[in-house]
């Protein structure tokens, strides 16, 4: 069953009301909320349009892993009380922040086209090469287990909290290098910090990084948001997410997944990590490129890779 919600077109308007957007505090959300206001207002002037936001639990909570606090439902669970409550009527996320089970009554309605889904590295201002004799500030094990297979000599610190606290704490002296989303360091206008692109061949991405997705209430027409949706990525969202659904990927969990489209097939490279021996197994898979092969792609090869692991078949 299709993850994206098709919305009732004969749910009531809001005439002369006020759509609110809801949006997690940091200047990163606040941009990508403000990518989709900006994007509603060209497309339906018509629309009163207001930003909304707030501080989630997942920005409050710094000095630990989200594994021990919650996983990343934390960034999520005040907003989706906001959709519930009536005190915004639409959410906008980072799709790799979302978690992969999604309430019926607070469906995604649109993904959005992607921006750049590769993990980069971040020196210190003024660097040119990474200070292994320092940390590698970094809170995803998914990263920590590729990087690590790239530069064997890397050793991990937790580093939590958005980008900017990221890049004051790595300009301070605490750590070596840090690994980032290109995504959010692009959209913020930070590229020039950017030292190294990890091609997902290298360092496959988090599901649906790059992708921006709104949630809303299930009922209400979001029809205005047509011209939003991007087919594209649907299909590699829709994949991705179906992927790591299926090994249930959890906050903690490094599984990982890429999709793309390549002359008309659907191309999917995924890893799938084994909890018990800690071991990681990586491969890629292809098929039609539509939405309802792409979910199928996506738990199908999920489950393959689980057996190649257990079988000791494919690249480790």
């Amino acid at each position: 069953m299709s993850e994206i919600c098709t919305v009732s077109q004969t749910a009531a308007a809001r005439e002369g009301g006020v759509w609110r957007i809801g949006s997690r505090e940091s200047k990163l959300a606040v941009v990508q909320s403000q990518m989709v206001l900006d994007h509603i207002k060209t497309h339906h002037p018509e629309l009163s349009l207001e930003l909304v936001t707030m501080k989630t639990t997942g920005d409050i909570i710094l000095d630990r892993s989200l594994d021990k606090v919650g996983g990343k439902g934390l960034f999520v669970k005040e907003l989706d009380k906001a959709l519930t409550d009536g005190r915004s009527d639409m959410s906008v996320h980072s799709l790799k922040d979302m978690p992969m089970e999604v309430s019926k009554e607070l469906p995604i309605v649109a993904f959005s086209k992607r921006e750049d889904p590769r993990d980069v590295l971040i020196l210190p201002a003024g660097a040119e090469e990474p200070d292994f004799s320092k940390p590698v500030g970094c809170s995803s094990l998914r990263r920590m287990l590729q990087f690590g297979k790239l530069y064997p000599q890397a050793r991990f610190k937790l580093i939590r909290g958005n980008v900017q606290t990221r890049l004051n704490k790595l300009d301070s002296g605490e750590y070596g290098a840090t690994l980032l989303a290109a995504a959010g360091v692009k959209r913020l206008g930070l590229e020039s910090r950017i030292s190294r692109y990890f091609e997902p061949e290298e360092m496959i991405p988090a599901a649906g990084q790059g992708i921006l997705a709104v949630q809303g209430r299930a009922g209400e027409d979001y029809s205005f948001l047509d011209s939003f949706k991007d087919q594209e990525g649907t299909i590699c969202a829709l994949c991705e997410r179906a992927f790591v659904r299926k090994l249930e990927g959890g906050c903690s969990s490094p599984v990982a997944a890429h999709a793309k489209i390549e002359d008309g097939k659907l191309h999917l490279r995924g890893l799938y990590y084994d909890e018990a021996t800690k071991g990681w197994l990586t491969g890629e898979s292809w098929a039609e490129a539509d939405e309802e092969t792409a979910e199928k792609l996506g738990a199908d090869f999920a489950e393959k890779l689980r057996m190649d692991y257990q079988t000791g078949a494919g690249q480790r």
